[in-house]
């Protein structure tokens, strides 16, 4: 049983989390390898990006970090508040945890400003969601990332993206490495989900 940790800021956005929910999920009742998700936030009723009400299922408190294989990081919105949880100590020290322990850590979208923030980037392969003017990119540069501009970018065991389109593939990824490549491509398959073409792979967010 591998057994992967969802950790749910508040302002979460509910696709990002659907990616892992639903992955992990279909992999777990077809796969060749049982997998568990769980989901926990720091306060029992979250608000996520465009007013889903969610309960997380444990209080990060609750939780025996060691027991997990995987961390799971849904990306959210500054607007709907995520960085005030995502950037929060018990959320920089989750990810240092994972990271120490050389386990595999997901993030999609924004929530790459965390593994920044949480130091452990530095002298790393990373994207994030990158636009005009390069906010989140500049973010991610101060802490010491190698910035690039790729969908998906995997650093050994940290995994990077720079959207909520993003969302699945980083899950499919993530499925690679605690189950297996084949695995991961017989769970797509069965979700009907297609390989991105090249062009997907290699086009920059801003031209």
């Amino acid at each position: 049983m591998k057994r992967v940790l969802m950790l749910l800021a508040y302002g979460v956005e509910p696709l990002e989390m659907a990616a892992f929910t639903d992955v992990l999920g279909w992999a777990n009742l077809l796969g060749d390898h049982p997998v568990e998700l769980v989901n926990a936030g720091l306060r029992r009723k979250i608000v996520t990006t465009f007013g889903l009400t969610l309960n997380p299922s444990f209080l990060l408190s609750e939780l025996d970090l060691s027991s997990f294989d995987a961390l799971a990081l849904p990306g959210g919105f500054e607007p709907s508040g995520f960085y005030e949880e995502a950037l929060s100590e018990p959320f920089l020290a989750t990810i240092r945890h994972f990271v120490e322990a050389d386990k595999p850590v997901a993030s999609v979208c924004v929530s790459s400003v965390c593994l920044g923030v949480a130091g452990v980037l530095r002298d790393r392969n990373a994207t994030t969601y990158h636009q005009e003017g390069g906010k989140r990119k500049n973010q991610l540069l101060e802490t010491g990332a190698r910035f690039v501009d790729r969908p998906v970018v995997v650093d050994d065991q940290i995994i990077t993206s720079s959207g909520p389109g993003t969302a699945t593939e980083v899950a499919f990824v993530l499925l690679e490495k605690i189950t297996s490549v084949e695995n991961a491509a017989f769970i797509r398959k069965k979700m009907r989900f297609a390989t991105p073409d090249r062009g997907w792979y290699e086009t920059p967010q801003v031209p």
